[in-house]
């Protein structure tokens, strides 16, 4: 068996940088976790609280600390730092190869959705973001690693993407219809994702918009591990 994980993301229209925050972090007794924050409104001062947010998680996470401990953490951190004044959304996926478990954990008013095969459930259970008090507890969802797994999360411009016009996304529909067709890769599923949540906001995202995906495929893997990663440059910050 073998675990992908990909992630697609861009800025909100006619803003320079995004406000979302993604980091990934091998977890130090085996296995990887997926760390996301959407530090409120968008622009530097929200990529500045999403980064103070992540980077509290993922040097927990790296010293062996439990997810939702690491989560608690980020709020206190944040709350001292900015004194309750903002907030910030937060989710963690980890794969914890010592537990063999799949942890989520989620500050996050969106839902996360789980897939069996093409079978799609959601949690929507009750989670709130981050930063606005002390021991604000994050919702936590464990169950088994096993092969066939989809799990998709992301920040509320996905979640929203439409609203100006009156349209909706139907997340759900939308992932059944492609774990229906041939085996999507996780990259596939999230470029799927973010691109018919921008056509939804007519090209121009009303919000930053961040969707990772994780899949758990069977496979005959040579027990290598590989990462690939691509940023596009804007033009002016290329030296002529």
């Amino acid at each position: 068996m073998e675990i992908h994980v990909a992630a697609a993301k861009t800025n909100k229209y006619a803003t320079s940088e995004s406000g979302d925050t993604l980091e990934m972090v091998e977890r130090p007794n085996g296995g990887v976790s997926v760390v996301l924050a959407d530090g409120q409104t968008s622009g530097r001062g929200a990529k500045n609280i999403s980064t103070l947010v992540v980077r509290k998680v993922i040097s927990l996470l790296a010293e062996g600390v439990r997810d939702g401990a690491a989560a608690r953490a980020a709020s206190d951190h944040l709350f001292t730092e900015r004194s309750g004044k903002v907030t910030s959304t937060l989710n963690i996926l980890s794969a914890d190869l010592q537990s063999g478990t799949i942890v989520i954990t989620r500050n996050n008013p969106c839902p996360v959705f789980i897939a069996r095969g093409d079978k799609v459930e959601c949690i929507t259970s009750p989670s709130t973001s981050i930063g606005t008090s002390l021991n604000v507890r994050p919702s936590i969802t464990e169950f088994p690693l096993e092969s066939g797994l989809t799990i998709v999360f992301y920040t509320d411009g996905i979640r929203f993407a439409g609203d100006r016009t009156g349209e909706t996304f139907d997340i759900c529909t939308a992932l059944e219809a492609l774990l229906e067709e041939e085996n999507p890769t996780a990259q596939e599923m999230a470029d799927t994702i973010l691109s018919h949540a921008i056509r939804l906001d007519n090209n121009r995202p009303n919000d930053d918009m961040s969707v990772v995906v994780l899949r758990s495929i069977p496979a005959e893997t040579d027990q290598i591990r590989r990462m690939s990663f691509k940023l596009p440059v804007p033009p002016l910050m290329i030296p002529h």
